[in-house]
């Protein structure tokens, strides 16, 4: 087993650089608890000198029992002509009380002379007495070297020259950054090679940013490189196109390079969980592709590849999903084979006939063919399948509908549906207004089960999406409609498509209820 590396997560920071990204303090907070429960050494909670909530947080995160986690608090090293007891940036990281601070400080001589506008002395000063300064103080002092890998392409003396500054005034980590994020990965290794040789026995980090789609391979080949200590943030938030992505690293060293970097591997089946919480605290979707923890990293579509798990389930995955707590699905739509089907009757606890798995198959692909998609509305598929079993009755059947939409004086536009349902060998014929032809229909079906199926009360429409499939045909074009409908804890997707947005709106519908109560327990 190689030497372990530390996990210093910088969402709080850098993840909120994305754009589209702002936490408030309770969210800082709820991330926190989560990345200490997750193992990480490190979590760096922001810029105590840049902002009152990031200030707040520092006071805030000082009553949180931690359980494996150290907060740092970052920020640049002391303004030119300035000593570090009196910049109000180093104060501000002093009276944030951390155990670890982060400095972060110039390497390319471009920066040093056109951003700080100074000599190359003056910045060998700010670094060394910024960190003599935190360390007299007796912090853990991190020492962020940034655009390191330009400014050691630019001049490598005095890139090295930085380091040895911060080093030789007591840091306990120098981190060499990838600012820009365009350093390719053998630049990477053969750079980070030449930081440790002339630093022997220093504890190197290291920072990458993913601008040129690197930013985990290029955090891999520092960590082969030397590196024990690996920046990143969860699902690779940061500015412009991101930071490296924690998420893939962890699982990268502990599974593909046998170096550990959490406390437990068992904390390695969290990190699912881990990134889809926190893209729901920052209000963003989780991404459905993310390598090991997206909702598609274990999901298996092609027939021939369905065909082969149901055999070997290793022979299309790298890992086992449970590992990093996600789960394998097998998807149903036109690239389908038998085995897709069969799969998700096992899914469903049902046993279908190869005979009727075929005859979905086929109905599958015809459907498709006309607009529908079956790969996030799994549910209508398990309704085709429920109906293909010879002894399968359905809980109702439409004998007819009728929706009327118009605009009456004084009170506007105005939807009206009438549904007529055989129901458990009785006629049941209602009729409801709602605010569109959609929701009338909704109410109007609602009403006509709810007396025979009263669980049907419990049931939420969620979510209700359109999309137009051939928009050349203008107001005649295919519509999809996607219907999400919630019960409790259990949530479920149905599909609709055709000409007619009212009719796919109802064919979604149906799937949806006869889904709800036929199989929803």
């Amino acid at each position: 087993m190689s030497q372990p590396v530390c996990i210093y997560d910088t969402t709080l920071r850098d993840g909120t650089q994305r754009e589209g990204i702002s936490l408030s303090l309770q969210d800082k907070i709820k991330i926190t608890r989560i990345l200490d429960d997750l193992g990480v050494a490190y979590i760096e909670g922001g810029w105590p000198g840049s902002n009152p909530k990031d200030a707040a947080y520092f006071q805030a995160v000082k009553e949180m029992p931690l359980k494996h986690a150290r907060i740092s608090a970052f920020g640049a090293t002391c303004r030119v002509g300035a000593r570090p007891e009196e910049d109000d940036n180093i104060k501000a990281l002093v009276d944030s009380e951390t155990p670890v601070v982060t400095v972060v400080g110039k390497s390319w001589l471009l920066h040093v002379y056109e951003v700080l506008r100074t000599t190359p002395e003056e910045n060998l000063r700010l670094i060394g007495e910024s960190v003599a300064y935190l360390k007299s103080l007796g912090r853990e002092v991190v020492y962020d070297a940034e655009h390191f890998f330009d400014g050691f392409k630019a001049d490598s003396e005095y890139a090295l020259t930085t380091l040895k500054a911060a080093v030789q005034n007591g840091a306990d980590w120098v981190t060499i950054c990838d600012t820009n994020g365009g350093t390719m990965y053998w630049e990477m290794e053969q750079i980070t090679c030449e930081v440790a040789r002339a630093l022997p026995g220093v504890k190197i980090g290291i920072h990458t940013h993913n601008d040129g789609e690197l930013g985990v391979a290029n955090s891999l080949a520092a960590v082969r490189s030397g590196a024990t200590m690996v920046q990143g943030t969860i699902n690779g938030y940061g500015e412009r196109v991101g930071n490296a992505n924690l998420v893939s690293i962890i699982p990268d060293l502990m599974l593909k390079m046998n170096v550990p970097c959490l406390p437990d591997a068992e904390n390695l089946k969290h990190l699912t969980y881990v990134a889809r919480a926190v893209a729901e605290i920052a209000n963003l979707p989780p991404d459905s592709h993310l390598p090991y923890v997206g909702k598609s990293a274990f999901a298996h579509k092609g027939g021939i590849h369905v065909a082969a798990i149901r055999r070997n389930v290793n022979s299309y995955q790298h890992i086992d999903p449970e590992l990093v707590g996600n789960e394998m699905r097998v998807l149903v739509s036109d690239l389908s084979g038998r085995g897709n089907v069969m799969s998700k009757a096992e899914q469903f606890g049902m046993d279908v006939s190869n005979e009727a798995a075929r005859q979905v198959l086929e109905e599958i692909k015809r459907l498709e063919n006309q607009g529908y998609v079956f790969e996030g509305a799994e549910e209508s598929v398990a309704m085709m399948l429920k109906r293909a079993q010879p002894d399968y009755k359905a809980p109702f059947e439409l004998i007819d509908f009728l929706v009327m939409v118009e605009n009456r004086r004084g009170r506007g536009m105005l939807a009206e549906a009438t549904v007529k349902l055989a129901v458990a060998d009785q006629v049941m014929h209602t009729a409801a207004e709602g605010n569109g032809p959609v929701n009338a229909l909704d109410i109007a079906l609602r009403k006509a089960l709810a007396p025979v199926y009263p669980r049907i009360n419990e049931f939420t429409l969620a979510d209700y999406k359109v999309r137009i499939l051939d928009g050349h045909n203008g107001s005649a074009a295919i519509t999809r409609v996607m219907i999400d409908t919630q019960s409790e804890n259990r949530r479920w997707t149905t599909v609709g498509a055709g000409p007619n947005i009212i009719e796919a709106s109802w064919r979604a519908l149906i799937d949806s209820i006869e889904f709800g109560i036929t199989m929803v327990e």
